[in-house]
């Protein structure tokens, strides 16, 4: 059967390096919006089917991990699937002896069935140039999991992206949300959960209406140490408290260089 599974990556336009003379020539380089370690895959699992113990994930976690390696070091071949993965050896073998210090074991990995059917299910999104100011690959309520720009008033809201960081002393750096209506509210501090450059995680407050809204990242953060921007960089989107309208997934605006998706 098929996958149907979406999947969408974005990209940032490069100078080919290849090509010097031609400043027209340009490659796309992969928007990276963090690493998944093994505590984050678990999570994703748990997310997925929340009736799973996180201690049966685990186990089962390590069972595979360990399975797989007495596999490949007894000399099966692995298909899982995402991977096809086979063992080889480097190095000359003298008088017919494997020497440690020159020879050596080396494991080769080729994309699998399932990662080339994920592959094709894929959507590449450019969303400007590299280094570009800020940009979001997505969002997520924390209450419903939705991914449709939907948000839930009292629970965490999360943007993913770069150089998202609020960071910056201007009184217009922070979040903020504005209703039809043109009411602003601005995001305190205390409300934010993770602020990263990658991930911007934050409480919509309790008290909100169900409603649209106007959400709002302003901040000098350059992405460069504890170097600010001298002029704040802001991008917006609409999001909905409450129930995505049919066919909604929220607009983009704000800054012209490199808007939230």
């Amino acid at each position: 059967m098929a996958e149907n599974i979406k999947y969408q990556i974005n990209g940032q336009l490069a100078d080919n390096t290849v090509t010097v003379d031609n400043k027209e020539d340009m490659i796309l380089v992969p928007v990276s919006i963090g690493s998944a370690n093994e505590a984050r895959i678990i999570a994703e699992m748990k997310a997925e089917d929340s009736g799973l113990r996180e201690e049966t994930i685990k186990h089962v976690f390590e069972l595979e991990k360990r399975v797989i390696k007495r596999l490949l070091m007894s000399g099966y071949n692995v298909n899982t699937g995402l991977y096809y993965a086979s063992v080889s050896f480097r190095g000359l073998i003298e008088n017919s002896q494997w020497n440690p210090a020159k020879n050596s074991i080396v494991v080769n990995f080729n994309v699998g069935a399932d990662l080339r059917q994920a592959i094709k299910n894929t959507t590449v999104g450019i969303i400007g140039e590299k280094g570009a100011a800020m940009f979001v690959t997505g969002v997520q309520d924390a209450a419903t999991r939705a991914q449709d720009a939907s948000a839930t008033a009292g629970r965490a809201f999360t943007l993913t992206g770069g150089k998202l960081k609020i960071a910056g002393t201007d009184p217009s750096v922070g979040i903020t949300l504005t209703d039809s209506s043109g009411a602003e509210t601005k995001i305190t501090e205390d409300l934010y959960v993770v602020n990263d450059p990658s991930r911007l995680t934050f409480i919509i407050p309790a008290g909100l209406a169900d409603g649209t809204y106007e959400l709002k990242v302003t901040t000098q953060f350059s992405g460069s140490g504890s170097k600010l921007l001298k002029t704040p960089h802001s991008a917006a989107k609409t999001i909905y408290i409450g129930k995505a309208p049919e066919g909604g997934g929220g607009s983009s605006g704000g800054e012209e260089e490199n808007p939230l998706g």
